[in-house]
């Protein structure tokens, strides 16, 4: 799926959870489109939800904020939201001290661990 000019990614719907794989720059261009599609996929289901920004080459301050917004709609609906992170998402996360909110996870296999736990 093809979000912006400069994000792209991939979803996988499993039976209790979907990952994405994005590509990209996670920024004010592609933030309005990137938060309404993932927005519009949590809606759908299921609830808990895996962001693979490990590909991810810059993540901007709009960028975070959406993050912060999918997040909380994903509790809302007692769901979760993960992300695999890189040196540079978590560099920029924790910047901002929001690593343990945003649930960082250092692979997509322990994401997917820790939705079985849920």
């Amino acid at each position: 799926m093809t979000l912006t000019v400069s994000l792209r990614g991939t979803r996988e719907v499993k039976n209790n959870y979907q990952l994405f794989r994005l590509t990209g720059l996670l920024d004010a261009f592609s933030e309005a489109t990137f938060r309404k599609v993932l927005s519009k996929c949590i809606d759908e289901g299921p609830k808990h939800v895996i962001l693979d920004l490990s590909q991810i080459d810059f993540v901007d301050s709009s960028g975070l904020g959406a993050l912060v917004q999918l997040v909380k709609k994903a509790q809302t609906l007692e769901g979760t939201l993960q992300i695999v992170s890189n040196p540079r998402v978590t560099q920029t996360v924790k910047l901002v001290r929001l690593e343990k909110f945003l649930s960082l996870q250092p692979s997509v296999d322990e994401a997917v661990k820790n939705v079985k736990d849920a």
